[in-house]
């Protein structure tokens, strides 16, 4: 049992993680994600590099909608901005891999801005069409401008780092972890500050966090700037994983998939991102699991692409009415459970 944890500072009271428990669990899961790629097959690999850059993407749309209140669809544009600028870079100038990340982030993150002007006047479901227009017209750009490869789209070359092609998911992993780790980190520290703290202000009640001084429009940037810069690193990422970018990459879904993930995991918490980026990958994968064990699973996989669909908004609805604060709060909960037992909560 766990009663509490005493703080004689202020600088214990921020620390990031504020017990010695927090500290182990923290080693652990270090030392699993170092043995892991050893133990693992190429599909679980595979499956680890996806889940890290879905990972990397929903924290970014975490801090712009469950931190700051600011609904977004765009996620999977400026994910295709980040994309698009790496496979330009990496095809056409050949710059340095981790140069090409930061571009991605940069360029995706200056998109942010511009679709972000509009939400000093706007927000809720306004905010969220102006959101999808800016996507369509992402989309637009990238399937009709040549310098983008139009509808065929570019391939890119495998990532080179220190003469060392990273042409395999074993070889990747090393990057796309521990970049996504690094991503984690930077948010988690974020909300420590006083731009994170200005962001919770915004959301909780915009009207009041300006009368207390905080200016709401360079906040506001600011937080689709950051969101937008973390979508366009996982945007690069995905490049040098998936090898190719086109514009049907990027479509309106996968913006839902990302929206759909911060709820089910939790708005509003580095977990819950977590949580629902790896409960919202691993959907597919389970269904796709379940169809092929099913009598005609091979005439039934046609139906795969609609039905997941189907249980994205199932999930989005279940969420919202019976756990609004998401897998992060169910985990909460049986922490809770295990600090006080024996005892009755």
């Amino acid at each position: 049992m766990r009663i509490g944890t005493l703080k004689e500072s202020y600088v214990a009271d921020a620390a990031l993680f504020d017990s010695r428990t927090q500290k182990v669990w923290l080693a652990v899961a270090a030392a699993l994600l170092l043995l892991f790629p050893f133990m693992a097959s190429d599909y679980w690999l595979y499956l680890a590099c996806l889940v890290s850059i879905n990972v990397a993407s929903a924290t970014g749309l975490n801090i712009l909608t469950g931190y700051t209140g600011l609904v977004s669809l765009g996620q999977a544009a400026f994910m295709g901005l980040g994309a698009y600028t790496v496979a330009v870079l990496e095809t056409r100038l050949g710059t340095p891999f981790l140069l090409n990340l930061l571009a991605g982030g940069i360029v995706a993150m200056l998109g942010g801005i511009v679709v972000g002007i509009p939400s000093l006047r706007v927000k809720g479901l306004y905010l969220a069409i102006a959101t999808i227009a800016a996507s369509f017209i992402a989309h637009f750009i990238f399937a009709n401008w040549k310098f983008t490869g139009g509808t065929a789209g570019l391939s890119v070359p495998p990532a080179r780092l220190f003469g060392l092609p990273l042409d395999t998911s074993f070889r990747l992993y090393w990057v796309i972890v521990p970049v996504t780790v690094l991503m984690l980190l930077g948010a988690a520290n974020l909300f420590r500050t006083r731009v994170g703290r200005a962001f919770i202000a915004i959301r909780d009640r915009d009207i009041s966090a300006e009368v207390l001084g905080i200016p709401l429009l360079r906040y506001k940037l600011l937080s689709f700037g950051l969101s937008s810069f973390y979508a366009g690193v996982a945007g690069g990422l995905w490049a040098y994983f998936f090898r190719v970018v086109t514009p049907e990459s990027f479509p309106l879904l996968m913006s839902i998939f990302f929206l759909a993930a911060i709820i089910v995991g939790g708005m509003g918490s580095i977990l819950g991102g977590i949580l629902g980026a790896v409960f919202m990958t691993m959907v597919p994968e389970l269904l796709k699991l379940v169809v092929d064990l099913l009598p005609g699973g091979h005439e039934l996989t046609v139906f795969l692409s609609p039905v997941r669909t189907v249980i994205f908004g199932l999930l989005i609805i279940g969420f919202l009415v019976f756990e609004p604060h998401g897998l992060a709060e169910v985990w909460r909960r049986i922490r809770r459970f295990f600090h006080l037992w024996p005892f009755r909560n």
